[in-house]
């Protein structure tokens, strides 16, 4: 070992000497002083020294624009739209050489460089720029207000949900080269509607028509699909998909790539991972691609001149975002079809009540095929009542009827066979023993409840009711019922023995089947997709799926059966869709019938009449007892606002995980719905938003949960 290396014998006689060269070193450099942190003794920009900048804080009190100082050296680098880090919370009285100083560093994006700013007093200093990738441009952020202000949110946590968390590698790596328009596609499939063809020609003349589309049963659904965003394409614009999941969005790829190749549109989902979907949706940003299909976050996606957005199933409940502010796919889309002045295509095999909606009120076009295609698209569908049921010897083997024994027995000859039960946790509301006609409130005509075997209240506005008469039959009965979905999937594997079982649900979703006999036991939304169709379909226990304690579930009985049933060869192949729930239920007849609009269409007269969203507008409020009247004594609701309940809301189980709605484990919170005329729902998120910000400005109390538009409200 050298002497240089040898260590002092004395190391307390040298160390005060090391320490106090340092200090000195520090004391006589020329470099600012912090730099990276403060900027202190810096020069700043000579031009648009000041930099507007939205901070990561999701408080709707913060929910501004805040000015930084703009250093020379960041100059080429912040530039709008860029990423940066910036000192918050320093307070007025850290000024050092005319700068801000301290404060927790935080992420924000840059909004825009001014000239000077709007505040006198001391700016901080930008910390650094993270990436010089301008990843929030114009447009996205006025989509992004918009989203915030009409769901009582703020920007910050709108701008979480649109622009993905950034990947260095992703980032670092070029975007290919745009590709030139492809060639306007023929109609294909969209010939079996009477305005399809019309419908691809106005996407590829540069048109913006509206329309909400009633896919014909089948396969065929992602090429139409592909088909109008081929000829959006065509126009020289974008286009925009989203789907409820995974699955769906792998067919539209598989379409669009058989009709395009490679290369003309991004793939935007969670199973792609961090740094393959952010290289997509650079690719999007920056105009290499004008294609996107994807999952829900993609109602977000970049495109460039956007001429078409487009949602497939907008009932499925994966459409509403978990994370606030709560925006639902459909609404955005609908703004961006609004701001963009761009076409919009609402589509599915069923009808929503929103949908029906848009079409009464003319801000789009039906789009269907007429009953002569649809009988040649559609399965049969036959029914079976539960006193048939109850009655039928064979229903003891595995609670199956005469009728879908038999429709089993000959399904498993030709191919699959699809057996859908509801999964567990479809807890069936009240309803007239006599006419099944679900029993509500004779104030608000919210749903009854008989919590843990008590009296009856109303779930809605929590007033008792004693003294209750079915209004169309005048029976004083109730009932409920409770069907076991893992039982019966057991019952019918040892009823077919020799027949392989393949089960889809929670735990493992299957994406296909082969086209070879099998029983295929699946929960709604889970069902795989059967080569060549499924040869016939059980829908068991409709009484568990119509009676659930929720306003849409009528709606998203029909939706997940007429999805079960679109999987089905078609009545001219033999294909049958046996259906176990009381025949005169109007769900019941639209599946028969296979008339989801005309079912949605008295959903939404019956919810005119009654007050319900989305005739209506909702807002639920949830919280401590007293958080909650605190925040509504001081919130400043339009005069037409009308408050229902409170209620008290669930607990989550101590252990399990919290779903949306839930209180908190070992809380006790209680929930109020905010009910108000079409034309006022503004000023209700206005209003709810306000006091929200003041109540956290001041510190004050707990922190109340708002859900404008709640997608379950009971």
């Amino acid at each position: 070992m050298s002497s240089e290396n040898k260590r002092s014998e004395d190391p307390g006689d040298e160390a005060p000497e090391q320490l106090a060269l340092i200090r000195e070193t520090v004391r006589r450099a020329d470099v600012p002083r912090a730099k990276p942190r403060t900027w202190r003794g810096a020069a700043l920009a000579k031009e648009l020294p000041v930099a507007r900048v939205l901070v990561n804080k999701g408080a709707l009190h913060l929910d501004q624009y805040f000015d930084y100082a703009v250093p020379e050296e960041l100059d080429a680098e912040a530039r709008p739209g860029v990423r940066v880090r910036v000192r918050f919370g320093a307070g007025g009285r850290q000024v050092r050489g005319g700068r801000r100083e301290g404060g927790g560093l935080i992420d924000g994006f840059l909004i825009e460089r001014r000239a000077e700013s709007d505040y006198q007093g001391a700016l901080a200093a930008l910390a650094y720029v993270v990436s010089p990738e301008p990843v929030l441009g114009p447009e996205l952020l006025a989509l992004a207000r918009a989203v915030a202000d009409r769901y009582a949110g703020s920007l910050a946590d709108v701008i979480q949900l649109a622009v993905p968390p950034r990947n260095g590698k992703a980032e670092s790596k070029p975007s290919p080269a745009p590709l030139p328009p492809p060639p306007a596609p023929s109609a294909g499939s969209w010939q079996r509607y009477a305005q399809g063809p019309a419908f691809l020609r106005a996407l590829a003349e540069g048109g913006a028509p509206r329309a909400v589309w009633t896919a014909l049963p089948g396969p065929h659904w992602p090429e139409e699909i592909a088909r109008a965003m081929a000829a959006t394409l065509a126009s020289g614009r974008g286009a925009l998909l989203v789907v409820p999941d995974g699955r769906a969005a792998a067919r539209v790829d598989t379409a669009l790539t058989a009709l395009l190749g490679q290369g003309r549109h991004a793939l935007l989902t969670a199973d792609s991972g961090p740094e393959k979907r952010y290289r997509e949706w650079l690719a999007v940003r920056r105009g290499s691609v004008r294609a996107v299909v994807g999952t829900r976050a993609a109602m977000f996606a970049p495109v460039a001149d956007l001429g078409l957005v487009a949602v497939w199933d907008d009932g499925d409940a994966s459409h509403s975002d978990d994370n606030a502010p709560f925006p639902h796919v459909r609404e955005v889309l609908e703004l961006r079809a609004a701001h963009s002045r761009c076409a919009f295509l609402l589509g599915g095999t069923s009808c929503t009540v929103e949908a029906a909606q848009l079409v009464e009120s003319g801000w789009a076009l039906p789009l269907r095929a007429d009953r002569e295609q649809l009988r040649t698209a559609a399965p049969l569908v036959r029914t079976v009542d539960d006193g048939e049921l109850a009655r039928d010897g064979a229903a003891r083997a595995a609670r199956l009827p005469s009728l879908a024994w038999q429709t089993v027995r000959d399904g498993l000859r030709r191919g699959p066979v699809l057996i859908q039960v509801p999964r567990r946790g479809y807890v069936p509301r009240l309803a007239c023993e006599r006419c099944r006609e679900p029993a509500r409130c004779r104030h608000c005509a919210g749903p009854l409840q008989a919590p843990d075997q008590r009296d009856l209240d109303c779930a809605w506005c929590g007033r008792p009711e004693t003294a209750w008469h079915c209004p169309a039959c005048g029976s004083g009965r109730l009932r409920a019922r409770i069907v076991g979905a893992r039982r019966t999937a057991e019952e019918l594997g040892r009823a077919f023995p020799d027949v392989p079982v393949r089960t889809s649900g929670r735990d493992h979703i299957l994406d296909a089947v082969p086209d070879m006999p099998a029983l295929v036991v699946s929960t709604p939304g889970a069902e795989p997709v059967a080569e060549g169709g499924y040869a016939a379909a059980l829908l068991l226990d409709g009484w568990a799926m119509v009676g659930r304690p929720d306003l849409r579930a009528g709606e998203e009985a029909l939706r997940r059966w007429t999805a079960a049933a679109a999987l089905v060869r078609g009545q001219p192949e033999g294909g049958t869709v046996v259906v176990v729930a009381e025949p005169t239920l109007r769900p019941v007849q639209a599946l028969v019938r296979w008339d989801p609009v005309g079912h949605a269409r008295r959903e939404l007269a019956d919810r005119a009449e009654l007050g319900f969203p989305p005739v209506s507008r909702m807002a639920s409020v949830a919280g401590t007892p007293e958080a909650l009247a605190e925040f509504l004594a001081a919130a400043e609701l339009p005069p037409q606002a009308e408050t229902l309940g409170p209620v008290p809301v669930t607990a989550a189980a101590p252990g399990r995980p919290r779903r949306p709605g839930q209180a908190p484990p070992g809380e006790s919170w209680e929930r109020v719905l905010l009910r108000v005329p079409p034309g006022s729902g503004a000023a209700l998120a206005h209003a709810l938003k306000t006091a929200q910000a003041a109540r956290l400005a001041r510190g004050g109390g707990e922190r109340v949960r708002i859900r404008v538009d709640p997608l379950d409200i009971g």
